[in-house]
């Protein structure tokens, strides 16, 4: 899978390596040196990739990620950080990056996330879908998940979800009712450093509230089941049951 890959970063001999890494794989790849050049060719381009350094001068990419997520745009993130506490980490997913690597990080490894974050990001581009790609939609209640499109709505609105974000809610979908522990839905993030914790998916719960809950803080679609995990309910239907029972 060949694709438009940004690299940002601010020391010129590890940008060298990825872009030459990523050139090696086939994919286009324009290099800048901070976070507002960052901006402006994500802004000017169509990338479907941003390999993002944390500390960078002029804005770091913390603020990037915040700018983008704002502004809604929807190409994937690796942030690629010298920092290694957990707060850390868990504020870049908060703030919408799809992946994270800790420096010092093997190329080859970084390669390696590349490859499965493009591969669960990529969205069709055929105007006609095959026949099969059609019915990949997933309903909960007013929860409509179209997975061959990456495309989420509520209440017939449409919303605007990270991939991590719609990989756990597209996994919920599948299977209502269902009670996902922590570590299941960690490894529909797979990707992610083995030694993350699953305070990680809390954060994408908690973002994934405050999209599709009426109420985030008294949720009754994305439901804590205490002690195990979360489900993802059609709040009518249990309501109707209740009722008839």
């Amino acid at each position: 899978m060949c694709a438009n890959v940004i690299v940002a970063e601010d020391d010129k001999k590890q940008a060298e390596l990825v872009r030459r890494y990523l050139e090696r794989e086939g994919h286009a790849v324009t290099v800048v040196g901070d976070g507002l050049a960052a901006l402006d060719e994500v802004r000017h381009g169509q990338p479907d990739l941003l390999v993002l350094d944390v500390m960078m001068p002029r804005a770091d990419g913390l603020d990037v990620v915040r700018v983008l997520r704002a502004e809604h745009r929807e190409l994937a993130v690796l942030m690629l950080t010298a920092r290694t506490t957990e707060d850390d980490l868990l504020l870049g997913l908060d703030l919408g990056a799809d992946d994270y690597m800790s420096k010092p990080y093997s190329p080859r490894e970084l390669m390696a996330r590349v490859r499965t974050l493009l591969r669960r990001t990529n969205r069709p581009e055929q105007a006609n879908p095959a026949p099969e790609a059609v019915d990949e939609v997933l309903s909960v209640g007013t929860i409509r998940v179209d997975t061959a499109r990456h495309e989420i709505s509520v209440d017939g609105t449409a919303v605007e979800c990270t991939p991590g974000e719609f990989r756990i809610l597209a996994a919920m979908a599948a299977e209502p009712e269902r009670v996902f522990s922590r570590q299941r839905l960690l490894a529909e993030l797979h990707g992610f450093d083995r030694y993350i914790s699953t305070r990680t998916v809390d954060v994408h719960i908690m973002n994934l509230r405050k999209k599709i809950e009426p109420a985030p803080r008294k949720p009754t679609r994305l439901l804590t089941v205490f002690g195990v995990g979360y489900k993802l309910t059609d709040p009518a239907a249990t309501r109707a049951s209740r009722a008839s029972s």
